[in-house]
């Protein structure tokens, strides 16, 4: 795939949605394309995240354990970001991610991040209000299950 392919794709990432040309240039162009085939596993769960990834070509199951099961939790399909917060802090995945069929990734580390963060500030307070939104979100979510715990 060309760079602007990757461009192109980066842009309908959410996260990514708001930057201009010249910063997804800067992602695209320090991001590493990866291929996964069929059946391998991308990252496990409770593994150190170092990195996020962008689906580019195929699925990816993602489970995550429960009482000792591996549980489907999501499907995540071309344009999806994996482990966004790994962009930001280390963390732990939360899914295992398993390749439905021969698949491509775009990996973001969160060293390139940091420098389009430090290239570009403004994308930092971008990053500060996905982040609040996210709260807001989980916080009216946890809201809306009180009546179930009274």
């Amino acid at each position: 795939m060309a760079l602007n392919d990757d461009i192109r794709l980066l842009s309908q990432v959410t996260l990514f949605r708001q930057l201009t040309d010249d910063q997804l240039r800067l992602l695209a162009f320090g991001a590493e394309r990866r291929a996964v085939a069929a059946g391998q596993e991308l990252f496990r769960e409770g593994s150190p995240a170092e990195c996020a990834f962008v689906v580019v070509k195929g699925a990816f199951e993602l489970y995550a354990s429960d009482r000792g099961t591996a549980r489907l939790q999501d499907v995540a399909v071309p344009g999806t970001l994996l482990s966004e917060l790994a962009l930001v802090t280390m963390v732990e995945r939360k899914f295992t991610a398993i390749a439905v069929e021969d698949a491509e990734v775009l990996r973001v580390t969160r060293t390139l991040f940091h420098r389009l963060l430090e290239e570009y500030p403004q994308v930092g307070r971008m990053v500060e209000g996905r982040i609040r939104d996210n709260i807001v979100a989980m916080a009216s979510a946890a809201a809306g299950l009180q009546s179930r715990f009274r």
